[in-house]
């Protein structure tokens, strides 16, 4: 355990916990994209008006920034200590997969939202691309804290 909080020695593999922090940085971005809207559109003209809501209007989204923010923290550390302590960011990637799909699931209304389709009127709930992109983020976040662990078990042996 003591081995792991030495820094490593020189050429040690450091690409997962760079990844690990990339990820965890892009995940803060992804927090203040857009998530979630409500879209009306006018048949007639083709037209329509949209209404967005962002990651971090909503305590979901709050908590994903937060969780990039200690996966970011952990893949600096694994970069700057050991290559290991970029494997902690597990945890926090896991409590962002788990905010970005409750956002949908319990979160802002989202689901509450009535789509109308009158023909010439329709008015939807959409999920917005920033949404998508924080779930992809907060899942490379898991991956690549696992792939930190087992890579690093591996080159100890």
């Amino acid at each position: 355990m003591a081995e792991d909080l030495k820094p490593a020695p020189p050429g040690t593999r450091r690409g997962h916990a760079l990844a690990v922090a990339v990820a965890g940085a892009l995940l803060v971005f992804c927090a203040v994209l857009p998530w979630a809207g409500l879209e009306a559109k006018i048949g007639l003209i083709g037209g329509g008006v949209t209404a967005d809501v962002r990651g971090i209007d909503d305590a979901f989204g709050v908590y994903a920034l937060v969780a990039g923010l200690v996966a970011l923290v952990c893949g600096l550390a694994g970069l700057l200590a050991h290559p290991r302590l970029a494997a902690l960011a597990l945890i926090p990637g896991a409590v962002a997969v788990l905010a970005v799909v409750m956002f949908v699931t319990e979160g802002s209304g989202v689901q509450d939202r009535i789509s109308i389709d009158l023909g010439l009127l329709s008015v939807a709930p959409v999920i917005r691309f920033g949404w998508f992109a924080a779930l992809a983020c907060s899942l490379g976040v898991v991956v690549l804290s696992v792939l930190a662990l087992f890579r690093r078990a591996r080159a100890d042996r």
